[in-house]
């Protein structure tokens, strides 16, 4: 991705918070801490509960966290950070740190980063799936606005307005400016009009969705009167929107077609089926974008010529076997001409420095071990690129390194027996979506000599260190964690432990979780957190410090299990996963939960599982495809059918239904119904318009068919959301504690 305005930055990073949370729907207010607090009403009277309320209130503030969000003054001759309600400055020359009575003039961060010279959009962050609806040039003297399917052109203070394009409109589906819900969704492609740099230019999306199914939400069904929401939304195999660019020409107010296609037809083979991630070359002379073809493992990142339409590819990107990176990360250096390439071709990701005309300058890095990570810092002036890796003592554990720009003097500068995070220092430049993400500000110094180390494992807590960034030896310890209050609590360290893939080969990684009163001479129930989505890392195994859930204290151990289809392990790992949601990924977690039986305190009789989204569709699978492993699932807001669910997200990793029906059957709760024989609790918002009301009801429907029992709760004009912790909660001590 393009390297980022500050401003740009920050909205981009409310936008990946944001939509982290409504997808994942596991935010700790909602199902760690309960919904407002107010238990069901059966809760107060049920084992555990007393226990819970004294505890979980404390756990958030248990560990006094060494983890320090420092800040590099201007000079780079100082550190600046908060501890402890004291605002400290660690110095470079003399190596100490001093308390600051006053910070006026102390030197402003390294990570600033001027002007949004790629012009602002007005109004407040994007409902999902939308896009901004205004954009303001460069030199702010002109203002672009989605209206009504169609572009209005004026002033920056709104006078002099002109339609840009005419002939958008509901009864022709044809819609300026802005783009179908999907590209919003699962391309996180926010914005839909981009100025040139000079300000004298327009790129624009134009979308034809005539021949999309529209989908139907009732909406209001609490109120007297209820309302439609009406989306052209694509489920998997059915005819996608047709996607094109435009760029107009604020001088001769004309608009040239960009051929996005090469002249070829929009079908499911062309590469430009799925157009995304626009944006203009830094010298503003052509318009850059990426397009795939529908099956998503071909892509070309690709120039445009704006005064012709006629494009030309830099690169191409092809994986056979399985899906590309939808998302990679692409940044340009000093001069607008080289940038780096984030890839997986090899197999395994790493980065690459290209030349805008397409020529491959050197391979930055070149592992086939290990995945390289994210680009923390490029220093063209020193000629080396900071970045992470995982090649720590497991895959987990991120490490920094340094890699000249020519790509030679690869040198990892951290131990590898602990997980590092140093905060990135690229404007705009994150970790992939669904992966952890860090807001802490720039952690290598304005001349590289020095990074901020937080450094950890899942059971050492986090500890803040000044680093010599040429050999990796320790300057300075600034902060480490304070365990006080989580001994005097009881708190148990949570332990992971490892087990094989269904695959009997792969190595995986799961963690649990003990609650404070844990007797090794009983028995427990235990409980999986799940989210479970292809190269997602909620709810697995990690190795930052893991406060034990509040849930143990009902008396219950608490699961993060791993499967094949985290991110780390390769991309032929991942290959396992593709034509097979639902199958693969569920085994491998249910062999989690085997590795544990042997255990003489945990009880392999009495395992539950919950999650949303796709956590809910992992929690459903999991019941329905290993009953011998789980004997009840609290499932919330899942894609029961992958043929329910958007085509985009959908066909990256199961492809057609038209031509992967076996797999669309294999992952779908429908073929299992009948043979449920757990306990359910099924859990969805009536205005959820990501995944359908329609997914639970024909799943409702299915298990009433075959005359099987389960529970059902209703959010009422709720969307995409999480059962009331209070009311699972109930549902699992009921079924597995005290039944």
């Amino acid at each position: 991705m393009l390297a980022f305005r500050s401003r740009e930055a920050t909205r981009l990073a409310s936008i990946y918070s944001e939509r982290m949370r409504k997808l994942i729907g596991v935010a700790a207010v909602l199902m760690v801490y309960g919904v407002g607090g107010v238990a069901q009403d059966r809760l107060k009277t049920m084992p555990g509960y007393a226990q819970y309320q004294r505890v979980a209130r404390e756990i958030p503030t248990a560990v006094k966290s060494g983890a320090l969000s420092a800040t590099w003054t201007g000079d780079g001759k100082a550190l600046e950070y908060t501890r402890d309600g004291k605002r400290y400055r660690w110095d470079v020359a003399t190596r100490h740190a001093t308390d600051l009575v006053a910070t006026e003039g102390s030197g402003g961060s390294a990570r600033s980063g001027g002007s949004d010279k790629a012009g602002g959009s007005g109004g407040e962050t994007p409902d999902r799936g939308r896009q901004y609806t205004t954009t303001v040039s460069p030199d702010r003297a002109l203002k672009a606005v989605h209206r009504d399917r169609n572009i209005y052109l004026s002033a920056a203070d709104g006078s002099n307005e002109r339609a840009m394009t005419t002939d958008g409109s509901a009864a022709s589906r044809v819609k300026y400016g802005t783009a179908s819900w999907v590209y919003g969704e699962e391309l996180e492609q926010v914005t839909a009009m981009w100025w040139s740099p000079d300000s004298t230019k327009l790129a624009y999306y134009r979308f034809d969705e005539k021949d999309v199914p529209d989908f139907y939400l009732t909406l209001n069904q609490t109120q007297l009167q209820t309302t439609v929401d009406t989306e052209a939304y694509p489920k998997a195999g059915v005819q996608n929107p047709i996607v094109d660019l435009f760029v107009y020409d604020v001088t001769t107010k004309q608009s040239t077609k960009i051929d996005v296609r090469d002249g070829k037809p929009f079908d499911n083979a062309v590469v430009g089926h799925y157009v995304y991630r626009v944006m203009w070359s830094p010298d503003g002379r052509e318009l850059l974008f990426l397009r795939t073809n529908r099956r998503q493992n071909v892509m070309e990142l690709t120039a445009a010529n704006p005064s012709t339409g006629a494009c030309r590819v830099v690169l191409r990107e092809e994986w056979p076997t399985g899906w590309l990176n939808e998302d990679p990360r692409l940044v340009f250096l000093k001069d607008g001409r080289r940038f780096i390439w984030e890839s997986q071709r090899t197999g395994w990701n790493n980065f690459y420095l290209y030349d805008l005309n397409g020529k491959l300058i050197a391979p930055l890095t070149t592992h086939t071990t290990f995945e390289s990570g994210t680009l923390i810092k490029i220093d063209e002036q020193a000629g080396v690129v900071f970045y992470t890796a995982r090649d720590g003592d497991n895959v987990l554990k991120l490490q920094l390194h340094r890699v000249g720009l020519d790509g030679k003097g690869d040198r990892r500068l951290t131990d590898p027996a602990l997980h590092h995070a140093v905060g990135g220092c690229i404007p705009g430049v994150r970790g992939r979506f669904g992966n952890p993400t860090t807001t802490a500000p720039c952690g290598i110094s304005p001349d590289s000599t020095f990074f901020v180390d937080v450094y950890q494992t899942h059971d050492t807590p986090a500890s803040t260190r000044v680093v010599d960034a040429s050999n990796g030896k320790t300057i300075a310890e600034l902060a480490t964690s304070d365990l006080t209050k989580f001994d005097e609590l009881g708190l148990k360290k949570t332990e992971m432990f490892t087990y094989k893939a269904s695959d009997g080969t792969t190595t995986l990684r799961g963690l649990i979780q003990f609650p404070s009163t844990f007797d090794p001479a009983k028995t427990y129930p235990a409980l999986v957190t799940v989210y479970g989505g292809p190269e997602f890392t909620s709810n697995t195994a990690r190795e930052t410090f893991v406060t034990p859930s509040a849930l143990t204290e009902y008396g219950f151990l608490v699961l993060n299990l791993d499967s094949r289809a985290i991110p780390g392990l390769g991309k032929r790992t991942l290959d396992a996963v593709y034509m097979k949601l639902g199958q693969t990924e569920m085994d491998d977690m249910a062999e989690g939960v085997k590795a544990l039986w042997s255990r003489p305190y945990f009880d392999k009789a009495r395992v539950g599982i919950f999650g949303t989204s796709y956590g809910g569709f992992s929690s459903l699978m999991e019941l329905l495809r290993h009953p011998d492993v789980f004997a009840a699932a609290s499932v919330s807001s899942p894609a029961t059918d992958w043929r329910q669910y958007d085509t985009i997200y959908t066909e990256r990793y199961m492809w057609m239904p038209q031509e992967n029906r076996a797999g669309y059957d294999a992952g779908s709760a429908m073929t299992y119904a009948k043979d449920l024989k757990g306990r359910l609790l099924l859990y969805y918002g009536t205005a959820d318009n990501n995944v359908h009301p329609s997914n639970t009801l024909q799943l409702v429907k299915a298990l009433q068919d075959a005359g099987k029992s389960f529970e059902l709760q209703v959010g009422p004009d709720r969307g995409h959301s999480g059962v009331n912790q209070d009311r699972m909660m109930e549902f699992f001590i009921q079924n597995l504690v005290t039944q």
